[in-house]
């Protein structure tokens, strides 16, 4: 995959230095998406034009074969050894970093605004100009997603219904049994529990070569906060939301969905939010296209729960109950990327990776939310999720 970096040239132009620099590990996404390359510890990213990298002589190998970069350096070829016998490893490592950069003609940088401040000082200190960019060009130039990328966002997505899957099915073949506080769900003798699936969840990702570090499966009270993670027993006759956001162990890339289930019979309540929100989604699909605003996507759900008397953060800034979040966000390297939908929204274009998710929440209901994954396209918009939507899924 070869990004267009356009946009990165026209920045350095426009602020006259000669170079874009990055001091970090692979975790942080940006220096990843740049460099093309995956590494635990933290390694240089220079571009002017071309892609330039400084790494440890342990990821040397690595980097020359699996990065796309133009050429790559060790700090070895800079003396470091010798520099840190002189000036202490600190002072070294910004020498070392000053000679790569002089070696390729580059006298001033410019740096994401999270740049690591001990580096930024150390080259100002030896004369190289550093300044910060708070514009995020190179997590903008990555909201927008490459046909390569889509694919890996919709390799993560199918192996997110996998898991998805799994879960339905441990609830709808759980057996409902009475608890020391009420009725409770259970599965091959023991209490069916927010834990116990989640770690469902996570097997059935690592089957698919897909994996995560957290997921929602929230129970009643639980699924009123959208970010509660869920702990303790599952209850029949409850609202259970299931939000799975895997990430491709290869790829790296992520996909993102959620569904509300019932095992047993819904209150009313449950049951009218969910068609509700059911609607909301589908106004709200209706509004991705080319050209369209996120703010003008999160307003399509925003009317269809306002016309049903359900309070949002638009109708009322201050609300804890009702629709309470934004409709959704990008997703790629990172689960929650740009553009936003929401107030303030960025303008969609073709290649943007979105989730579609309104929810509804109170806490003496518990809350519903349903998310898709979408990109939009030329011609409107792609639903990258085939997961069925159905809230009931067993009876008593």
């Amino acid at each position: 995959m070869q990004p267009d970096l356009s946009r990165l040239d026209e920045l350095l132009a426009d602020r006259g230095v000669d170079g874009y620099l990055i001091d970090a590990d692979a975790t942080v996404s940006d220096q990843r998406y740049l460099s093309g390359f995956d590494a635990p510890d933290p390694f240089v990213t220079l571009y002017d034009g071309e892609l330039h990298l400084l790494v440890s002589s342990l990821e040397y190998g690595r980097a020359r074969t699996e990065s796309r970069a133009d050429d790559v350096a060790r700090r070895a070829d800079f003396d470091y050894r010798a520099k840190r016998e002189e000036y202490g490893p600190d002072e070294a490592d910004h020498r070392v970093l000053a000679e790569f950069l002089a070696d390729r003609g580059v006298d001033s940088v410019l740096t994401p605004s999270r740049f690591p401040l001990a580096p930024a000082d150390g080259l100002q200190e030896l004369g190289v100009g550093v300044s910060a960019e708070t514009d995020d060009v190179v997590t903008e130039i990555r909201a927008t997603k490459t046909g390569e990328e889509i694919e890996h966002v919709r390799t993560a997505q199918r192996a997110n219904e996998r898991a998805m899957a799994r879960a339905e099915e441990l609830l709808r073949e759980a057996s409902v049994e009475a608890g020391e506080n009420g009725d409770v769900l259970v599965d091959g003798g023991e209490t069916l529990t927010s834990e116990r699936v989640r770690r469902e969840i996570e097997m059935e990702l690592l089957r698919h070569d897909h994996a995560l570090d957290e997921t929602i499966v929230a129970c009643g009270a639980d699924a009123a906060d959208p970010h509660d993670r869920g702990s303790g027993p599952l209850r029949p006759d409850e609202p259970i939301i299931v939000d799975i956001f895997p990430r491709g162990k290869e790829s790296k890339y992520h996909a993102d969905m959620t569904r509300t289930f019932v095992r047993g019979d819904p209150s009313d309540a449950i049951a009218e939010w969910y068609d509700l929100t059911v609607e909301a989604m589908e106004a709200a699909l209706d509004a991705v296209e080319p050209g369209a605003t996120g703010e003008e996507v999160h307003a399509a759900a925003c009317d269809v729960y306002e016309a049903a008397g359900e309070p949002t953060l638009r109708s009322d800034e201050a609300t804890e109950t009702g629709f309470i979040h934004s409709t959704g966000h990008g997703v790629g390297l990172d689960v929650h990327e740009q553009p936003s939908i929401a107030p303030g929204g960025e303008r969609l274009r073709p290649g943007h990776v979105i989730t579609i998710e309104p929810g509804v929440y109170d806490p003496d209901h518990g809350g519903v939310r349903v998310e898709d994954l979408v990109v939009v396209t030329e011609e409107g918009h792609e639903n990258l999720t085939g997961y069925p939507k159905e809230l009931v899924v067993g009876g008593r």
